[in-house]
């Protein structure tokens, strides 16, 4: 991909990184498929490269114009990330896994504070979607608003990998078929999990939430959907290793009311009119910025 520099200074690909990790989340959270993903990521590499120039510019415009950002300002940006990653001791955890400390850490979340006062200044004339706009957009697009179907999954794992010895894979397959029996004869599955599942879920008992279709690899997502809710799975064999499977629910899919999805489409609808004040506002930074790509 190529580079950009904005005023000399290149576009980092972490900047990048982060801005196409923000579109992706976004897109997803709004109907987007990871195949969708998959077939726009070009595109939407280029879209991230932008908005990383953007953020460029902002930060040095809010820069300029000191924007005031105030110590409680900084804490609410702290307190978000806290909640982000689970919990203060998660928080100190991956400053420590970053090496950053936390004054630095501190330094740059003013800068986004700062940002984002600006964003906020440049969009405080952007008026909230109607309820007619919200419903005219349900209608013209009302054959995407499907609910998926979903089922809800716990399971068990013993690992193995593709150049194991057959004994190692032998021994791996009679631990989980052991398990399994020992479930089949009235065992409790979130407890078996806890104590002997080699995927992260097993310390919540295996749980793995609701998922649809295509979420998990294909053997997995073939058994978990052909199950009927409350029976074990047989032994099911992945990439990763032995799964047996317990099914806990299962919903299905359907169309999609005004309700349902009034206020996805409301903040879609407020993210785009945020979105044009935001594209005009960095276009007049951009005239009288330099920027190359090479």
């Amino acid at each position: 991909m190529k580079k950009a520099f904005v005023n000399g200074v290149e576009i980092t690909g972490e900047a990048v990184g982060f801005e196409l990790d923000r579109l992706v989340r976004f897109y997803m959270n709004h109907g987007m498929s990871m195949e969708e993903v998959k077939q726009n990521l070009p595109k939407l590499e280029e879209k991230a490269l932008e908005q990383a120039i953007g953020a460029k510019l902002l930060l040095d415009r809010a820069s300029e114009l000191d924007m005031p950002v105030s110590a409680a300002d900084v804490d609410a940006e702290v307190e978000k990330v806290v909640a982000q990653v689970g919990g203060e001791e998660n928080y100190r955890k991956a400053l420590e896994a970053q090496g950053v400390s936390e004054e630095n850490f501190r330094r740059e979340l003013e800068k986004g504070a700062r940002v984002n006062k600006l964003v906020a200044q440049a969009c405080s004339s952007v008026p909230e979607p109607t309820e007619e706009e919200v419903a005219a957009f349900y209608e013209a697009h009302k054959s995407e608003f499907v609910e998926p179907e979903q089922v809800l999954c716990q399971h068990i794992l013993v690992k193995t990998a593709e150049d194991d010895m057959p004994e190692v894979k032998s021994a791996a397959f009679e631990k989980i078929r052991a398990i399994r029996e020992r479930i089949v004869a009235g065992g409790d599955f979130a407890q078996e999990a806890k104590e002997n599942s080699d995927c992260p879920s097993g310390a919540e008992g295996g749980s793995l939430g609701w998922f649809g279709r295509g979420m998990m690899v294909p053997e997995f997502d073939q058994a978990a959907f052909s199950m009927k809710k409350g029976d074990v799975s047989d032994i099911v064999t992945t990439q990763f290793g032995y799964h047996i499977i317990y099914k806990a629910g299962e919903k299905g899919g359907g169309e999609q009311t005004l309700v349902d999805v009034h206020d996805q489409i409301k903040d879609l609808l407020r993210h785009e009119a945020r979105g044009r004040a935001m594209d005009q506002f960095v276009a007049e930074l951009r005239e009288n910025a330099k920027i190359e790509y090479r």
